[in-house]
């Protein structure tokens, strides 16, 4: 990497300089290399960067064309281009500090006229990757493929109507999961963006969710035949841009997933602001997907609550964090998953160095939040509140209860003859909200 060009020459390796620092590109909170439970927080947080937003946004939106334009995207010929970009890429993962990073495969490579030709563009740009990242230690945390920009996904990918787009897609997830497991990738993820309908007036809605289920399983049958062994995630999005889209969220993403038998196979890729979209928290998310033994991994981004659309801002929200790391790591963290910046730059912000203070400030808060989180449970004191809220499920009937053994029966008898009128209990809500508090502004 030192014999290349520089793509940030005026940007040194970002260093951790504590809260006390003042430096705009220096870490004050995110230390890679301090040691906290026998691990670094670097392989505790498993920071990724997301190559769709950081390295091929161009500030874009519905009212007006990109603001963005970088130096290394000069070139006539795009493979060229593709990879000059990617140099520029894991130069960036380098100098934030971040181990992984993640894409769609026609984000790093340019889509041909035919898929043998996008095939033969990602072989080129896959080999290119492979030398990069044993140059610089940076692994793939998951890969995908883009099944929604093109318009042949216009109507869906594996929920498409037409046979010949849902093999088409079945082609391009080959291709993306060979690539995936040659490049090392511990997870590789199914967004549907397009995995939903408009009207019902022209949508067989349960044919279409038998022909997603066939897809899935076509993907776990071909990644055991070759051997790819990386978790599989499922990213629940409500909306936007299909009105009505299947893994709305990750309850009905659990339902699916057992209706169809797939649950063994899967977990669930979580995204802050499409907990948002859904009208839930991003810690209710989490919540869900935990209490089933489904939580793979995070996307680390927020939405504007006051717009009803997926804004991917870099999440600087501490007490939202807070909240749910505790409870990522009250269910044992998130295994080969990791929290990647889903999140990209605003439409102004245009210059080389806002890359890195975007992905400074998202850092800084998940590591705080980390260390809150870490703080809170060692206190205890939410933990024995609940525990000590639910004690009458722990022995005599409430146990029973929860054992199977208690009857509608039963329980009447005890009611009639025993236990009578139940007395109310305060769930002391502020009570909590303030000792919250106090934890995170002491």
């Amino acid at each position: 990497m030192k014999s290349r060009k520089s793509h940030f020459p005026r940007i040194k390796t970002i260093a951790f300089e504590g809260p006390g620092s003042t430096n705009p590109l220096a870490f004050r909170h995110y230390n890679p290399d301090e040691v906290i439970d026998g691990k670094t927080m670097s392989a505790h947080l498993r920071f990724g960067i997301a190559y769709w937003h950081s390295f091929r946004g161009t500030g874009s939106d519905p009212f007006g064309p990109g603001t963005i334009v970088r130096p290394w995207e000069k070139g006539k010929d795009p493979v060229s281009v593709a990879k000059v970009r990617m140099d520029a890429a894991f130069e960036f993962f380098q100098k934030i500090r971040a181990p992984f990073w993640c894409f769609h495969d026609r984000d790093i490579a340019p889509e041909g006229r035919t898929l043998a030709e996008s095939n033969r563009h990602l072989d080129k740009i896959v080999a290119h990757a492979k030398s990069l990242q044993k140059a610089t230690g940076v692994k793939l945390l998951w890969g995908t493929a883009n099944l929604f920009s093109n318009p042949r996904f216009m109507c869906g990918a594996a929920t498409n109507p037409d046979a010949h787009v849902f093999a088409y897609a079945a082609a391009q997830v080959k291709k993306a999961l060979e690539v995936t497991k040659e490049l090392g990738g511990e997870n590789y993820v199914f967004w549907g963006g397009r995995e939903g309908y408009e009207t019902l007036l022209n949508t067989n809605l349960k044919r279409e969710q038998d022909h997603l289920a066939a897809f899935l399983h076509m993907a776990v049958a071909y990644a055991k035949r070759i051997g790819f062994k990386g978790q599989f995630l499922i990213e629940p999005k409500p909306k936007e841009p299909t009105k009505h889209q299947y893994d709305f969220d990750v309850a009905s993403g659990i339902a699916f997933l057992r209706t169809y038998g797939l649950e063994k196979h899967f977990k669930f890729n979580i995204e802050t602001n499409h907990a948002t979209l859904a009208g839930h928290t991003f810690q209710h998310e989490i919540e869900v997907a935990a209490a089933q033994g489904l939580l793979g991994s995070i996307d680390a981004n927020s939405g504007d609550p006051l717009l009803g659309w997926d804004t991917d801002q870099f999440n600087t929200d501490v007490r939202e964090l807070t909240l749910a790391m505790l409870s990522i790591l009250r269910a044992g963290g998130l295994g080969t998953g990791g929290f990647n910046f889903d999140a990209k730059l605003r439409r102004p912000s245009i210059d080389a160095e806002d890359l890195f203070h975007a992905h400074i400030g998202g850092m800084d808060a998940y590591a705080l939040a980390f260390k809150l989180a870490r703080s809170i449970l060692a206190d205890g004191g939410f933990e024995r509140f609940v525990a000590e809220r639910y004690a009458s499920f722990d022995s005599g009937f409430g146990r029973d209860i929860e054992t199977g053994k208690a009857t509608f029966a039963s329980l009447e008898k005890l009611v009639l003859t025993k236990l009578g009128e139940p007395k109310p209990r305060s769930g002391k809500q502020e009570y909590l909200e303030n000792l919250l508090a106090r934890h995170l502004h002491g």
